[in-house]
């Protein structure tokens, strides 16, 4: 039974592990888009460039 017991809890904290990364991406996406529409409102060819390839390798 004791077995049993640490495949759930190992399962249960790998599931958290997972909801929390999908999470913390969804969020830096977010954020990366809102900062790629300042750059572009300010004219930041650079600050833009940055910023989309970071989103680029979120993305893929």
């Amino acid at each position: 039974m004791d077995n049993m017991k640490v495949a759930y809890e190992n399962m249960l904290g790998l599931a958290a592990e997972m909801v929390l990364d999908e999470a913390l991406r969804k969020y830096r996406t977010e954020k990366l888009y809102e900062d790629i529409d300042d750059a572009l409102a300010r004219h930041d060819p650079e600050q833009f460039r940055l910023l989309t390839d970071e989103l680029k390798t979120i993305l893929s």
